[in-house]
């Protein structure tokens, strides 16, 4: 192992109940004078939106609202929210909801004063460093599901709609300069939403903690962050009004975001391609093919959780591990396999050059070839 690596650490985040309400200090703390509040079509009309809207509205900030949002947004919702800045004469984002509001929200901030093409910016080498920095306009995030994290990240996934692949898209001024993380908003998330986000931040923090990356901040962040998800998401799917429980898997997924700077692996790498392929939920098809791909990674990350498992209060070291994982889906009602949520064995090969082009495959512990991972998606179906 090579002792060397780029670090970096979030924002400055209000955690807390009722803490929406400090949205216009938020504001002004960024230097966001005319704001526009970006969201997703399913949130647009919900009543924590509306109450986000009023609480701007009665601090004299406006109530614009820009919800063309899809749940994997891609270069056209982009396109369309940044005509809307531009025609607002806004000067600076509210990133409002899951990781499609985060992510489309941040880029609309980054985009606005661009001249440049989207994918000139994606996160590869120092492409980032194309952009016109100056010109990138504040955001503040404000997550209303605990899964992606999205709302303490540089960067956001945007899905190319001609090829039908996820790219990400990297600047540090992406990253929000506020962060308002209040979990009254993910009291109303739906169980199905709400078992899909867990599972995605667990299995940033999974994939975190298992990366061969050196970056032992971030492992014990990952580590930590593991065991808040099992400990909190069973509370949540049984009763969602737990505030208690829901603000321990809102920390979870900012902590399985922040864990992420070590690495991700096979698990994003297949569930990036099928997302962005057949629409499937990022966090449901994450839980999907996670047990498959800690199998996979058997003989590399075994010696690690077995060292984890006590932490996290499990018995039998890797095998506990996997054991709960796998339980926790049955729990869920998780789809059995890749073939329930529609992915067709026709599809495999496209889905596995896809899988070896994402950038997440190279965090993975275990070197992922065409055959071998032909094997794994095959034994995710």
């Amino acid at each position: 192992m090579t002792l060397t690596g780029t670090w970096s650490y979030p924002t400055a985040i209000r955690f807390g109940a009722g803490r929406l309400a400090e949205l216009p200090e938020a504001c002004a703390e960024a230097g966001i004078r005319r704001p526009l509040l970006v969201t997703d079509r399913g949130l647009a009309d919900l009543p924590i939106t509306a109450r986000a809207l009023d609480i701007l509205d009665a601090a004299g900030l406006g109530r614009a609202c820009f919800a063309e949002v899809d749940a994997n947004p891609d270069e056209r919702n982009l396109a369309a929210g940044v005509a809307a800045f531009r025609a607002g004469g806004h000067d600076g984002v509210i990133a409002f909801g899951g990781g499609s509001g985060l992510d489309l929200g941040k880029m609309v901030a980054f985009m606005a004063g661009q001249t440049r093409p989207v994918w000139d910016f994606e996160d590869i080498g120092d492409w980032w460093m194309r952009a016109d920095a100056d010109a990138i306009a504040p955001n503040i995030a404000v997550p209303t599901t605990a899964g992606t994290g999205s709302e303490v990240g540089r960067a956001s996934v945007l899905t190319n709609s001609e090829t039908r692949t996820k790219k990400i898209i990297f600047h540090p001024k992406v990253l929000p300069a506020q962060v308002i993380a209040d979990p009254e908003l993910t009291v109303g998330m739906p169980p199905a939403i709400t078992a899909g986000t867990g599972m995605d931040a667990l299995a940033h923090c999974v994939e975190a903690y298992c990366s061969p990356h050196f970056h032992p901040m971030s492992q014990g962040i990952a580590l930590e962050g593991m065991r808040l998800v099992l400990e909190n998401l069973p509370r949540v799917m049984a009763d969602g009004t737990d505030i208690e429980a829901r603000a321990q898997m809102l920390a979870a997924a900012a902590m399985g975001a922040v864990g992420f700077q070590k690495g991700l692996g096979a698990v994003h790498a297949i569930s990036h391609p099928v997302g962005a392929v057949y629409g499937t939920h990022h966090g449901t098809t994450n839980a999907v093919v996670m047990p498959a791909v800690l199998r996979f990674n058997r003989a590399a990350i075994a010696d690690r959780l077995d060292h984890a498992a006590p932490y996290l209060g499990i018995t039998g070291g890797y095998g506990g591990v996997l054991a709960r994982i796998e339980a926790l889906n049955r729990e869920l009602g998780m789809p059995t396999g890749l073939a329930a949520m529609g992915v067709e064995e026709s599809r495999i090969d496209a889905l596995v050059e896809m899988a070896l082009q994402d950038p997440s495959v190279g965090g993975n512990p275990v070197p992922m070839t065409f055959d071998a991972t032909r094997a794994l998606i095959m034994s995710c179906m």
